[in-house]
């Protein structure tokens, strides 16, 4: 499963996030046969509540704050701020940072998009090193949800 991606706030789909400003973008793309709503591949990636590597990364390092509970406005703990038929916007803040994930299904494709909005200067000290760890990580969070996408039938 090739991951296609690119990094750069060039070129965004301003329909897209929700931010006064964007300071730092990517996207993440699987080419994928598979059919799903946005909502059901971003539940497929995420889950209905935060994993605990995803609490200790959301809450504790980015301190975003996430509803804790299970909810249809919310993925893992990220409120729904947007959905469309191709594409869901998840929205989550804390103290330094606003961040939109976006889930897109388009041509037998499924993205991935981060946009951050960094409230206060230590963003751009932070994320940058984080950034790298980030990418690191998307691919295969992508991969995992097209397993379960796919189910027990794949």
């Amino acid at each position: 499963m090739t991951i296609d991606s690119a990094v750069g706030t060039g070129h965004i789909p301003a329909a897209l996030h929700a931010l006064p400003h964007v300071h730092y973008a990517d996207r993440f793309t699987l080419a994928t046969a598979l059919e799903a709503t946005p909502e059901a591949w971003a539940r497929a990636m995420f889950g209905d509540t935060p994993s605990a590597g995803e609490l200790l990364i959301w809450r504790g390092i980015l301190s975003l704050r996430l509803h804790r509970e299970r909810s249809l406005d919310t993925v893992a703990g990220w409120r729904v701020d947007e959905r469309r038929e191709d594409w869901i916007r998840l929205a989550a803040e804390s103290w330094w940072l606003r961040a939109n994930m976006v889930v897109a299904t388009t041509g037998g494709q499924v993205s991935l998009w981060t946009f951050l909005h960094y409230a206060q200067p230590i963003g751009h000290v932070a994320w940058p090193p984080l950034s790298i760890v980030h990418r690191h990580l998307v691919p295969g969070v992508l991969r995992s949800a097209a397993v379960r996408v796919r189910g027990p039938r794949g």
